[in-house]
């Protein structure tokens, strides 16, 4: 078993927030604390309404991968567009719990500004380029500052006025994706329209047929 699960590693434009259209590699981690990734477990996880196939190694690019250095040099053959402007998510399931200092410093050895996206329920590791935190409602909010913070938007029991306060450079509404949508949409347009500090984030990716 190798140290690092890593469901697939792609190369996309980034989808949102603040690097949106932005090149980058996703290295997507197996594994979240805050659901199993299994239909069956679903109706009593603490976040129901996740999108996103985290479990198991075997999406394109994914594997178990021994160490720090295997798994920069799997990342770093994905990357398309030389050496600069070479930027990496790393996401999840919850990529936390199994990032660490040893693989931040194996990729920016290789020249990768470093993005993590989270649910906020772990410290982040030091040396991160960038921080994205997307909290969930029933969860508790460990990494309360960053660069940017993605409300998925609405939770019932996790409303923005609640965290506006908090030390981050971006806020961001996301409409919440489903059957929903259209509606969570105008209500994240009418809640920014009413509270400027708020922009509206748009999974752009999924409009244009990217991962």
């Amino acid at each position: 078993m190798g140290k690092y699960a890593v469901k697939e590693i792609f190369l996309t434009l980034q989808g949102e927030g603040a690097h949106s259209g932005r090149a980058a590699v996703f290295c997507r981690f197996s594994g979240c604390n805050l659901w199993s990734g299994q239909e069956k477990d679903r109706g009593h996880a603490i976040c129901r309404f996740c999108d996103t196939d985290f479990v198991g190694t075997d999406g394109p690019g994914g594997g178990s991968f021994a160490g720090a250095e295997d798994l920069a040099t799997a990342i770093e053959s994905v990357w398309a567009g030389g050496q600069t402007n070479r930027f990496l998510v790393f996401t999840g399931g919850e990529p936390l719990l199994q990032l660490d200092a040893a693989l931040i410093g194996a990729v920016h050895a290789r020249g990768f500004e470093v993005a993590v996206e989270t649910n906020g329920t772990l410290a982040p590791p030091p040396g991160l380029d960038w921080l994205c935190v997307s909290p969930k409602a029933g969860a508790p909010l460990i990494a309360d500052a960053g660069s940017e913070l993605k409300l998925v938007f609405p939770q019932q029991g996790l409303m923005p006025d609640g965290l506006s306060n908090l030390a981050f450079s971006h806020f961001w509404l996301q409409p919440m994706d489903g059957r929903d949508l259209a509606a969570n949409t105008a209500a994240a347009i009418a809640y920014c329209l009413d509270h400027p500090r708020w922009r509206l984030s748009l999974q752009t990716h999924k409009f244009v047929g990217m991962p």
